[in-house]
Order: C-alpha cells, then structure tokens, then sequence
C-alpha cells in the first residue's frame, strides 16, 4: 500500500510524546490557577517529547534501506561519527519511550521507520496510521489512568481515618496545625500566604519558603480545593490541605502534577486585602 501524501512526520508528531510530566517546581504565579485538560489536549502535549528521537530515527532508519548504506546522498559522518549518532539515538529511543510506558515490538518498529522513510509499500497509509497510533496511545492512557484513580481513591480513604483530619462536603480534606481567631477570607478576597506543596509520594511542587516570598492572589482565580480551604482560615493560622484531583487539576494534571494527584499543601495565611 503507497503511504500517500500525508507527511511522515505527521505521524512523528503524532506519537511525538508519552512522557510530557518532568521534575520542577511550580512557580507561586501559575501553580494554583485553575486547568483542567481532558484527553485530547494532554495527548497532544504529551506527544512532543518523543518527536525528537522519532524524526531522527526516521532519518536514520533510512541507512538500512538501500544497499549502499547512506540515505541517498553523500556521505559527510565517518563510521565512528555515525555509529556514535545511532547510538545516541538509540539511548533516548531507550530512555522516552521505555520509562514513558511505550514499549513496542522492535522488530516491527524499525519495519515501520524503514518503510516510512522509503515513500514506498507500506502496510498501512498514514491515515490509517495515525488512527492505529491514537487507539493505542488511548487505551495506554485509559489503562494509566485507572491505576492513578485507584492510588487516589486509596489514598484519602487512608487519609480520611487518620486523627485530626476533618472532611468538607466536596471531599476537601484538612487538619488544623494552628488555629487563630478573626476575619476569614471570602471568595472575592485576595489573599497572602507561605505554603509548601507536595504530592502524596512526598514530591515537592513548591514552596515560597524556598522562593524567597510569599504568595498573592484572588481567590476567585485559582483551584477550588485551594479557595475553600483558605476561606476556613483565620490570619496567623496554619492548616494542611488534602485536595483532591477533583477540585485540583483533574484527569489533565499539571505540569510536573501528574493526572489523579492529591495536592498536600501546607499553608499559613498571612493577610487578607
């Protein structure tokens, strides 16, 4: 079957990513604003870290297709510079796909790269390619995503028996670390706190101890979880919030916040304007 005239990085571009989510902080700005991104978008994110060492593969796999070993043109790399550059691409092959959760069948993989790369007969065209592709990055998302639901649900089931941990009606969980009398936020209230997140493995996502100042916002402008656990606090109290991915970041996440993550936060409020 010809390929057609759908270009092959398209379909570079397509599996161009299973492994967007990567260690750092949060900035305070950004951190509690409210993104809730469903399947599409987050695929499409997640596509752009594998890209790199696709195309170059793509290239690449090119050399095993004819028999003089080049891609059709002359040659520029000696043998050393060219075995050293297919051993780098073989590494980050290795390292995006494989810890990313893609494993596929090597042998058909390189099939595909030379095929693609040829213009020629291929097995599938690249519409059909790119529908193969999705389906299977779906259900690998699917798959992903029940487990991370599961680990959520045993969590703050976990969480919720613990002493001192007291639950709201959205499943907002919470234990006072210092308690305070005075005025309370409202929703239309900006507030200025010191807090450190974490998720439940212990990661951190931030801390404004660490940046050197504390954080302002409205209240209106970020998580649920986040605006109804500060509206609770008096000035000069400490709380710890347990947020759910049900009123934090969802089924999307969040840059380094992975789908389904519980938010631990620990949060003094420090003034109300």
């Amino acid at each position: 079957m010809s390929i057609g005239s759908r270009h092959p990085l398209h379909i570079a571009y397509i599996i161009f990513c299973y492994k967007i989510y990567s260690a750092g902080d949060c900035h305070p700005e950004g951190l509690f604003k409210t993104k809730k991104r469903g399947y599409d978008e987050k695929m499409k994110n997640e596509r752009l870290l594998l890209s790199a060492v696709l195309v170059t593969a793509i290239i690449i796999g090119a050399c095993n297709n004819n028999n003089s070993g080049s891609v059709g043109e002359t040659e520029n790399l000696d043998k050393n510079a060219s075995y050293a550059l297919g051993l780098s691409i073989g590494a980050g092959y290795r390292e995006n796909l494989i810890s990313g959760g893609i494993i596929p069948n090597n042998d058909e993989f390189i099939k595909g790269i030379r095929d693609g790369f040829s213009g020629g007969n291929a097995r599938f065209d690249m519409y059909e390619a790119e529908e193969i592709i999705n389906a299977a990055f779906y259900t690998l998302f699917e798959e992903k995503n029940a487990r991370l639901m599961q680990e959520e649900i045993d969590f703050l089931a976990g969480n919720a028996k613990k002493p001192g941990i007291k639950i709201t009606p959205s499943g907002l969980q919470y234990e006072i670390l210092i308690e305070t009398d005075g005025r309370k936020p409202s929703f239309n209230d900006r507030v200025q706190v010191h807090y450190e997140g974490r998720l439940t493995d212990g990661k951190s996502i931030g801390s404004t101890y660490d940046y050197g100042e504390p954080a302002a916002f409205a209240l209106n402008q970020v998580m649920p979880g986040w605006s109804e656990g500060l509206q609770l606090m008096s000035v000069g109290s400490r709380y710890r919030f347990f947020i759910p991915s049900e009123i934090g970041y969802g089924a999307g996440g969040e840059g380094p916040i992975p789908p389904y993550s519980t938010l631990i936060f620990t949060v003094d409020l420090l003034e109300i304007y």
